[in-house]
C-alpha cells in the first residue's frame, strides 16, 4: 500500500482542482521548516539524516544484488537458501503465488525505485534486462491484483521516470517507449478478466489463455475482494493516457462504478468480498484493512490524477461513514456494513497501517498521529507490526512479510508536521530491519515476531517501496535528482506524473455519484490544505496528540465508549458481553431470554446455552444473541489456545552466523521451561551414539556439557531427555525422522512426556522438523563446531564477534550455504513418541492433531450445547474486548469452574453450520424486513 508522493499539480499545465494540493506542498516545506527549528524539538542533525540515507542505500544495495546474483531472472528470492523462487519448483503457497508470473516479478517492481535512490545506471541496466528477458506471455494464472499493481505499475513506473531522465538528457537517451510497450502488451493480457456483467474483474486471469479458454484454468470463480476490484483506475488510466487507447480507464472506471453503486447505502460502507456476477456482498464486515484498503486510497488517487470531482465526493462519503464508524481512536476497528454500530472483529490487520498516510493526504491529521502512534508502540514491543493484532495488543497472527505500510505513514507524517520524531521512528526501523531481518543473502521475512524466527522469503514489494520510503524519509531536496512532488505514488509506490491529467482525455468525465447534483464545495474545506493552518506556530502540536498514547500498549486498553454506547446515552443499556457475563446474575439471565438464549442447568453442575434466533424478542435482539454466541466461542478458543506452549527458538550463534539464522523449534511438555530461564540454554552441538538416544549413550565424553543431537522415534521423548541428562547433556535437540518435513508446510507439536513424573528431568528439550534440523547438521560437517543458542525466542545478534570476524576473513569467499533458516511456527500440538511393535494407550508419535491458532473451528462435546461457568465465563487478562463476530458454532461446554475444558470429540464445522440454516435464514429474513 503506497500513498501520493506529493499533493500539487504539475506546474502552468495543471487545472483548477490542482489548486488546494500545490497550496499542501508548499506548506509541508514551511511546517518542516518551523518545527526542524523549533527549540526543543529535538531536530536530527544533517549530518545524522546523511548517514541514515547512506545505510538505507546500503541496505537496499544488499537486497537487490542478492536478488540479481542468486535470484534473477525468477520472481523472488529465497533469502535462506540463496536461491531464486519459480512458481512450480517450490511448495504452493496457496494464494500468496499468484502474484508470481514468470517475468521477474521483482526486477520490474524495483525499476522506479532505483531512479529515487539515485541509481541510474543501475536503473539503465535494469531496463534493457526487462526488455530482452522478460516473456509476458507465459502459461500461468496469476493475481489481476497483484499483476496490476507489481507488473504494470512497476512497467508504467519505469516509464515515467526513463523519459524524465531522457528529457533531462543525461541517461536512456537510447529509450524509445519499450517498457510502455511491454505495459500496453500486459493491459491487453489482463483485459479478458473483466469480461462479466458488472464490469467487475475476476480475481485471476492466465496470461496465455485469458479467462474461459479451455486450457486457462480459471474463470469459475464468483468473488472478489474489493480492493481487488477498487485497485485498477490509476494503472489503467495512466496506460489510456500514455498511449491514447481508451479502453483500459473505461474498463477500470466501470469497476469503481459498480462498487459505488453497491455500498450499503445507510451506511455508506463496502463489505470485504463481493460477487463479481450479481454485486450481492459475500462478505459483509467493513474496514479499512486487507480486503478494502486501497480501494479508498485510489478513489482520493484518482481525483488528484485525473481531476474528476466525483471521485472526491465518493471518497469523502466513504471518509465520513469511516470516521463515524470504523474509526475508534486510536483503532480502527471493522464493523458490520448493515449494523456499522457492531464491531465484527477484535483484531486489526497490519495492512491498516497505511490509512494515516491516506488520513495526512486527505488533511485529517490528528487521527492519523494517533493511529500512527498506537501502531509505533507495538512495534516496539513486537520489533515489527504482526500480520494481525487484538485490540488488547496481543499478537493474532505472528507473521510479518517486511510490509512498508507503516513506513509509508511515517514518511508522510514528516512531510506534513515535520516532526523529527519521526526520522527516529524511521531510525528504529532501520535498526529493526538489520537486527532481526537481514541475513547473509537479503532480508528474511518474519516468521513468528514473537520467536524472531525467519521464513525463506523476500517479497518484490520490500524492494518496491520500503527502501523509497525509508530513502525519501532522510533525503533532502538536493539529494533528489528530480522533483517527487511532480508524481503520485499508486498502491505500490510506483510513480506516475501529475502531468497525465491533461493528456489523451478519451473519456468524459460525468458525475456519476447519484446523491450529488452539483459539487458540494465543503468537501474540499479538508483535503489537503496547507499545512500552516494546521500547525500554526505549534511545533508541539504532534507530540502532544502522540503524548496519552505512550503507554498504551503495555498499560492500559484503548477502549473508550463505544459509538453504541454513546449513541445510546442515558437510554437502554449496551448489548450485554461475553466477557461480562454472569450465569449466576438475574439480570443477565433475563436478557439471555430477551436474546432467543436460553440457559439448562445439567445435572453435573454445568450450564448448558442454547440460542434459537425465532425466540428472541426482536430481529436487533436476535443478532445480539448471536453475536453473545459468537463471543462466547471466541473466548473458549482464546482460552484453548493460551493453555498451549508458544515455540521456542533455536539460535545458531557461532561463526559465521553469529545468531543470524533462527530456526523455529516445538517444546517440551517436560524438562526446563526456558520462558522462566531469559537467557536460555548456549552450548556446541554434538552428535549422540546411538542417534536414536533410546539406551545408554556410549560417547558421554563427546555429550558432556553439550547439547545433545538426537532423531526422532523407537522410544518416548522423556527415555531420550534421560539417557542425554545421564550423559552430561545440557540441552537436547531431537530431529524428526520424516524426510523433508519443515515447519513451512506442517504444524509444530510439543512434545509429551511418558505418563510418568518427569520432574527428574531438568535440561530444556526441543524438537526440529527434518528440514530445520538438516540446517544444523549440515552446518556441523562444514564448519565441525557448532553453537547453538536454545531460548524462547531468539536474543541480538552477536554484533561485537561479527565484526571480528569480517576484519580476520575479508577474504573469504564462503556463501555460506548453510545459513538457511526454518519458518515460524504455524501450529502447536502435543504428541508422544510410542515404541515400535507395541501396543499401549500411549498417544501415537506421528499422529498430530493441529489447533490451529487460526482457525474459527473448537471441540465441543456436543453440537446443541455451550456451558459457561455457574459463576462467571472467564476471559483472558488483560482483555479490554473479546470475540470475533464471524460465524461459529451457536452451542458450546465448558465446565462449571471459570476454565473451559473441551472433550476429545470434535464437531466438523459443516455439520455445524447446516444446523444454523433455519436460524440464519430466519434472522437475514428479519434484517430484511428491517431494512
Amino acid at each position: 500500500m503506497s500513498g501520493a508522493a506529493g499533493c500539487q499539480g504539475g506546474g502552468e499545465r495543471g487545472p483548477r482542482w490542482r489548486r488546494p494540493w500545490r497550496l499542501l506542498a508548499l506548506g509541508l516545506l514551511s511546517a518542516s521548516s518551523v518545527l526542524a527549528a523549533a527549540p526543543g524539538a529535538g531536530a536530527m542533525s544533517k549530518e545524522e539524516k546523511r548517514r541514515l540515507g547512506s545505510q538505507v542505500l546500503e541496505m537496499f544495495d544488499h537486497a537487490y544484488s542478492n536478488y540479481m546474483e542468486h535470484a534473477y531472472p525468477a520472481d523472488e528470492l529465497m533469502p535462506l537458501t540463496c536461491r531464486g523462487r519459480v512458481r512450480g519448483q517450490e511448495p504452493s503457497r496457496g494464494d500468496v503465488d499468484d502474484a508470481l508470473g514468470k517475468f521477474s516479478l521483482t526486477l520490474i517492481d524495483t525499476l522506479d525505485t532505483l531512479v529515487v535512490l539515485n541509481k541510474t545506471k543501475e536503473f539503465e541496466e535494469a531496463v534493457k534486462k526487462v526488455i530482452k528477458d522478460v516473456n509476458l506471455d507465459n502459461d500461468i494464472v496469476v493475481s489481476v491484483f497483484e499483476t496490476n499493481i507489481r507488473v504494470l505499475g512497476g512497467l508504467l513506473g519505469g516509464h515515467s521516470v526513463a523519459i524524465m531522465l531522457k528529457e533531462k538528457g543525461e541517461h536512456m537517451q537510447w529509450y524509445n517507449g519499450e517498457l510502455l510497450h511491454m505495459a500496453k502488451e500486459l493491459g491487453y493480457k489482463l483485459l479478458p478478466a473483466f469480461n462479466t456483467t458488472s464490469g467487475l474483474p475476476y480475481p485471476r486471469v492466465n496470461l496465455k489463455f485469458g479467462v474461459r479458454h479451455p486450457e486457462a484454468r480459471t474463470g469459475t470463480e464468483t468473488d472478489t475482494c474489493t480492493a481487488c476490484a477498487g485497485t485498477l483506475i490509476l494503472e489503467f488510466a495512466a496506460l489510456s493516457r500514455f498511449t491514447g487507447t481508451s479502453i483500459f480507464e473505461e474498463y477500470a472506471r466501470k469497476a469503481l462504478d459498480f462498487i459505488w453503486e453497491k455500498r450499503q447505502r445507510s451506511s455508506n460502507l463496502v463489505g470485504v468480498t463481493i460477487n463479481i456476477h450479481t454485486g450481492d456482498w459475500v462478505r459483509k464486515d467493513s474496514g479499512v484493512g486487507a480486503g478494502i484498503d486501497s480501494y479508498y486510497e485510489y478513489l482520493l488517487k484518482a481525483y488528484v490524477l485525473l481531476g474528476d470531482d466525483s471521485f472526491l465526493e465518493r471518497f469523502n462519503t466513504h471518509y465520513d461513514a469511516i470516521m463515524r464508524y470504523i474509526s475508534q481512536p486510536p483503532l480502527l476497528l471493522d464493523v458490520h456494513i448493515h449494523k456499522p454500530m457492531l464491531n465484527a472483529r477484535t483484531w486489526m490487520d497490519s495492512l491498516l497501517a497505511f490509512f494515516p498516510g491516506l488520513q495526512v493526504l486527505k488533511g485529517d491529521i490528528r487521527p492519523a498521529i494517533e493511529t500512527h502512534e498506537m501502531l509505533y508502540q507495538v512495534i516496539k514491543k513486537h520489533n515489527f507490526l504482526p500480520e494481525a493484532f487484538t485490540t488488547d495488543f496481543r499478537v493474532h497472527w505472528a507473521q510479518h512479510p517486511l510490509r512498508p505500510e507503516f513506513a509509508e505513514s511515517t514518511y508522510f507524517l514528516y512531510k506534513a508536521t515535520g516532526d523529527p520524531y519521526y526520522l527516529e521512528v524511521g531510525k528504529t526501523l532501520i535498526e529493526n530491519l538489520n537486527k532481526y531481518a537481514r541475513v547473509p543473502c537479503g532480508f528474511a521475512a518474519m516468521k513468528d515476531v514473537r520467536t524472531g524466527s525467519h521464513e525463506d522469503r523476500m517479497d518484490s514489494f520490500f524492494l518496491a517501496e520500503m527502501f523509497k520510503y525509508l530513502y525519501l524519509l532522510f533525503a533532502d531536496k538536493e539529494d533528489m535528482i528530480f522533483d517527487i512532488e511532480d508524481y503520485i505514488f499508486t498502491t505500490e509506490a510506483h510513480l506516475l506524473p501529475l502531468w497525465l491529467s491533461t493528456t489523451n482525455q478519451t473519456i468524459s468525465k460525468k458525475n456519476t455519484t447519484t446523491e450529488y447534483t452539483e459539487l458540494d464545495d465543503s468537501n474540499f474545506d479538508w483535503t489537503c490544505p496547507n499545512t500552516q493552518i494546521l500547525f500554526p506556530n505549534d511545533p508541539m502540536f504532534a507530540q502532544s496528540i502522540r503524548e496519552p498514547l505512550k503507554n498504551v500498549v503495555d498499560k492500559s486498553c484503548p477502549r473508550g465508549i463505544s459509538r453504541a454506547e454513546e449513541s445510546l446515552g442515558s437510554g437502554p443499556k449496551p448489548p450485554l458481553r461475553a466477557r461480562d457475563f454472569m450465569a449466576s446474575n438475574p439480570e443477565h439471565l433475563e436478557i439471555l431470554k430477551k436474546m432467543g438464549v436460553s440457559l439448562i442447568h445439567l445435572k453435573d453442575g454445568r450450564v448448558q446455552l442454547v440460542q434459537h434466533a425465532v425466540q428472541a424478542a426482536s430481529s436487533l435482539d436476535a443478532e445480539d444473541g448471536l453475536r453473545f454466541m459468537q463471543e462466547m466461542i471466541e473466548l473458549s478458543s482464546q482460552q484453548q489456545k493460551e493453555q498451549q506452549l508458544p515455540p521456542r527458538a533455536v539460535q545458531i550463534v557461532s561463526h559465521p552466523f553469529f545468531g543470524r539464522v533462527v530456526l523455529t523449534a516445538g517444546p517440551a511438555q517436560f524438562g526446563m521451561d526456558l520462558s522462566k530461564h531469559k537467557s536460555g540454554t548456549r552450548g556446541f552441538v554434538v552428535t549422540i551414539k546411538p542417534y536414536n538416544g533410546c539406551s545408554e549413550i556410549t560417547n558421554p565424553e563427546a555429550v558432556k556439557e553439550k547439547i545433545a543431537l538426537m532423531q526422532r522415534g523407537q522410544c518416548m521423548f522423556a527415555e531420550k531427555a534421560r539417557n542425554i541428562q545421564k550423559a552430561g547433556a545440557i540441552g537436547g535437540i531431537v530431529i524428526d525422522d520424516n524426510e523433508g518435513s519443515s515447519s513451512d508446510t506442517a504444524p509444530l507439536f510439543q512434545m509429551a512426556g511418558d505418563g510418568k513424573n518427569t520432574d527428574d528431568i531438568t535440561i530444556p528439550m526441543l524438537f526440529l522438523f527434518n528440514k530445520e534440523g538438516n540446517i544444523i547438521l549440515d552446518a556441523i560437517r562444514e564448519y565441525e563446531a557448532v553453537e547453538v543458542l536454545l531460548s524462547d525466542k531468539a536474543k541480538d545478534r552477536d554484533l561485537e564477534m561479527e565484526n571480528m570476524d569480517q576484519k580476520l576473513s575479508e577474504n573469504d569467499s564462503h556463501k555460506q550455504n548453510s545459513e538457511e533458516a526454518s519458518s515460524a511456527s504455524q501450529d502447536v500440538v502435543a504428541v508422544s513418541e510410542e515404541p515400535e511393535g507395541e501396543s499401549s494407550d500411549v498417544t501415537d508419535p506421528d499422529s498430530l492433531s493441529p489447533a490451529h491458532a487460526e482457525s474459527d473451528s473448537v471441540s465441543i462435546s456436543d453440537q446443541d450445547s455451550y456451558t459457561p461457568g455457574t459463576d462467571e465465563a472467564s476471559t483472558p487478562e488483560p482483555a479490554c474486548m473479546q470475540g470475533d463476530n464471524q460465524p461459529q458454532e451457536q452451542k458450546m461446554e465448558t465446565e462449571s469452574n471459570s476454565k473451559v475444558n473441551w472433550d476429545n470429540k470434535v464437531q466438523p464445522m459443516e455439520s455445524i453450520l447446516a444446523d444454523w440454516n433455519e436460524d440464519i435464514e430466519a434472522f437475514e429474513m428479519m434484517e430484511k424486513d428491517e431494512l
